[in-house]
């Protein structure tokens, strides 16, 4: 078992392995080199681009720096071989939402062996409580919730998605014998697209159309400003104030819209309107990993050539959709339903894709799971994001439900 006094690492404790933060260009390299050595036998792995994973600790390209801090950390064994690695963080905007001071560790690698994980998880716990945090969640990533976030708890034999996590089955019990808990399920969908939309879809659908003020499109012939102006007044409409969310701004907004650019598919980035203006948002990006996994986790030059030729010919038969939101003045009105009618009239005749992912949906949220569910989606993978206090006499919470 790897549990120890108050869930934290005795330094007293004796150890054939060793710790070392990682600082120097070769610690670095180190660093990012340790999947390869995990995964080495694991067909199902695709990797996470390097160039992906150097800008989260990137003090100049992570925005979270401002408000935050991070380290990372690998673990050698006696014969001088580095056998994991792992990352831990906080920054005040995730902590601002929580009861208490909160940090995370996540990018964690390590092979079968319980005492490499413990002096990984140890480590990056100790530095957190030595910086004013009272738990620690994990694995999480340092930025948003829609990449790096979760461990694999079921299904470790698809392809996982672009910026999804994917690790093997024993991670779990690393975490759980630490003492972590669940704090909550991170449940994915996957949808055969050719499949009729339920009846309760074209239900909602035929009931918001027959109102002339209501109008669904895509994204076809709009600028990234344009879309990016929409999206804000979408995303601030539908969470802004709720459990720690805060308001976007459209400097925020263009970001986010610049960074998909390149990805982006403007035949399955589908809004509605109300009078013209923007009151819902159902965004699909390309399912990338079909392409990245003949890049081998290098966008370099080469990797580059590789992804555009494919991207370009369309080398994919999968949609992500990354964000779907609905103003929460036009919740109930069965906006949903004509978001996804207007889906099956116009982006499956395109014959492009045939298949979407969901992208994953907390346990927390059972009014958006019955959408999904009712729309025939299939669960097929679930995450994990796990909770520790340091005071163990603290009585455990899980993330509190929404709706």
């Amino acid at each position: 078992m790897m549990k120890s006094v108050n869930g934290l690492f005795s330094p007293h404790q004796k150890q054939a392995m060793k710790i070392k933060e990682v600082k120097e260009t070769n610690d670095i390299k180190q660093w990012m080199s340790v999947p390869n050595l995990v995964y080495k036998d694991d067909s199902n792995w695709i990797p996470h681009l390097r160039q992906d994973i150097a800008k989260v600790f990137d003090e100049k390209k992570n925005k979270f720096y401002h408000q935050g801090r991070a380290l990372r950390w690998i673990v050698i064994d006696d014969k001088n071989h580095i056998i994991g690695r792992i990352a831990a963080f906080h920054w005040k905007k995730y902590s601002a939402g929580q009861k208490q001071p909160t940090g995370g560790i996540g990018f964690f690698e390590c092979i079968e062996d319980d005492q490499a994980a413990k002096l990984l998880i140890s480590t990056a716990c100790n530095w957190l409580k030595s910086e004013g945090m009272q738990a620690v969640d994990g694995p999480i990533n340092f930025g948003e919730k829609d990449a790096y976030w979760g461990l694999l708890i079921e299904n470790f034999t698809d392809m996982g998605s672009y910026r999804m996590n994917y690790n093997p089955a024993y991670y779990r019990k690393f975490f759980e014998d630490y003492g972590f808990n669940l704090y909550y399920e991170q449940l994915c969908y996957k949808r055969d697209m050719r499949l009729k939309v339920q009846d309760v879809f074209v239900r909602k659908n035929n009931m918001v159309m027959s109102d002339p003020d209501y109008r669904v499109g895509n994204s076809v012939g709009r600028s990234i400003e344009q879309i990016a102006e929409e999206f804000l007044i979408v995303y601030n409409n539908a969470w802004a104030g709720i459990l720690g969310f805060k308001k976007m701004d459209i400097r925020q907004a263009m970001g986010i819209m610049k960074a998909m650019k390149p990805i982006m598919d403007r035949e399955v980035m589908i809004f509605a309107y109300y009078k013209e203006k923007p009151i819902a948002f159902y965004l699909n990006i390309p399912e990338l990993n079909e392409i990245f996994q003949h890049v081998h986790g290098n966008l370099n030059l080469w990797g580059k050539l590789i992804f555009l030729w494919r991207f370009k010919r369309r080398k994919f038969r999968t949609m992500v959709g990354v964000v779907f939101g609905v103003d929460r003045e036009f919740h109930g009105k069965g906006i949903e339903g004509a978001m996804i009618k207007f889906a099956e009239e116009n982006v499956v005749p395109l014959d492009y894709y045939d298949q979407t992912i969901l992208t994953w949906i907390g346990d927390f949220n059972p009014k958006m799971i019955r959408v999904i569910e009712n729309l025939g989606a299939d669960l097929y993978r679930k995450l994990a994001t796990y909770r520790l206090y340091f005071d163990s006499s603290k009585p455990f919470e899980r993330h509190p439900i929404i709706g």
